[in-house]
């Protein structure tokens, strides 16, 4: 499992997860800058950070690249979630105080999670009831 993003890196994770298509540092940068001052180059450096640590890939356009994300943001919430519970030294309990910790939306969406992958298991013939050959 990768290390969690730095702050710097999943605001410009977020623009490429966001938008679903490959960017570009000019493209990111202007976003960026409606929230605070930062440089080209910073932006630059990071994709750069972000490709060779494996979460972006890219493609040269010219002089410059198209950054593309490689998994999504799901996936790494997901990782950082399993990341958490291996690391516990009593994973039952890690799960029932992070289970403690969620909303009532929250939990609802675990359950529809739950139903996805795993659905309920029909019975059988010869199972809740039912006679075999009938």
């Amino acid at each position: 499992m990768p290390r969690p993003l730095g702050e710097l890196e999943d605001a410009v994770m977020t623009r490429v997860w966001k938008w679903n298509r490959p960017v570009t540092v000019r493209e990111v940068l202007e976003d960026l800058q409606q929230e605070r001052s930062i440089a080209y180059t910073t932006v630059m450096t990071v994709l750069d950070n972000l490709h060779q640590k494996g979460w972006v890939r890219r493609e040269a356009e010219g002089r410059a690249y198209r950054y593309e994300a490689v998994s999504t943001r799901a996936a790494y919430s997901a990782a950082l979630m399993n990341e958490a519970w291996a690391r516990s030294d009593n994973p039952a309990a890690a799960l029932v105080a992070f289970f403690g910790m969620m909303s009532e939306e929250q939990r609802e969406a675990l359950r529809d999670a739950m139903r996805i992958v795993q659905p309920e298991e029909r019975p059988g013939p010869g199972e809740a009831g039912e006679e075999p050959g009938r």
